[in-house]
């Protein structure tokens, strides 16, 4: 994706989030030059992936394969073995109408999907086999809103403003927007997005960017480049 691409992304994406009334961190208007005079108070967050993510999974093809995320709080993987500290994470996103996320699943992480307004939250489901690869015959049982549903193998389960579901690692699940984009936010466990997601085909979880024009604001997936190796 080229950076100017992106930028208007950001820009257009920070306009639909604050049109729902959701107040963004402070952190979230740095610009690149302050992230770096600011980098080592900073550096929680930046260990922590917190922060602006604009993916084409590399498809090249962001308005029909994409996504657009911001991860607003991340605990530490580590406090997940000893089951205390802080366990959990919060991102809000967008995915626009007919936007797909592609098929894919975790491994560690328990998410609730909810959607926040906007147009119909579309997913389809499926559940993995004894090795954790996608079984096209398998179906999955999820809660929605607290409510078990069982769906069959590819069944497609489609929440409204306010609805939400709870995916288990190992449910396999695309979703996109249908009708209208829409704001989705997501509750989980410790996100990993380096290590935990598993996708059904092979993709690129991050967008390789062309420096076409200067960042606007800074990428998750641009920390290391731009702020050193994380500690």
């Amino acid at each position: 994706m080229k950076r100017s691409r992106v930028n208007e992304i950001l820009l257009q994406g920070d306009e639909f989030i604050r049109s729902f009334g959701y107040a963004m961190p402070p952190f979230a208007y740095w610009t690149p030059a302050e992230f770096r005079a600011r980098r080592a108070e900073a550096r929680g967050l930046i260990d922590a992936r917190l922060g602006w993510d604009v993916t084409d999974f590399g498809s090249e093809k962001f308005d029909a394969v994409g996504l657009f995320l911001f991860t607003v709080r991340n605990g530490n993987v580590a406090d997940l073995a000893a089951g205390r500290g802080m366990l959990y994470a919060e991102k809000i996103m967008i995915a626009r109408k007919d936007q797909v996320t592609p098929m894919h699943r975790h491994g560690v992480k328990a998410e609730d999907i909810i959607n926040r307004g906007g147009g119909t939250l579309v997913l389809q489901l499926f559940g993995s086999d004894a090795e954790g690869a996608l079984d096209r015959e398998a179906g999955a049982t999820v809660p929605v809103d607290g409510i078990v549903r069982s769906l069959p193998a590819g069944g497609i389960l489609k929440l409204e403003p306010g609805e939400s579901v709870t995916l288990l690692p190992g449910v396999w699940h695309t979703f996109w927007g249908e009708g209208a984009d829409v704001l989705v936010g997501e509750v989980s466990t410790v996100n990993d997005d380096r290590t935990d997601n598993i996708f059904a085909d092979p993709v690129g979880r991050f967008a390789e960017i062309e420096e076409d024009e200067d960042p606007v604001h800074l990428l998750v997936a641009d920390y290391d480049a731009w702020l050193g190796e994380p500690s």
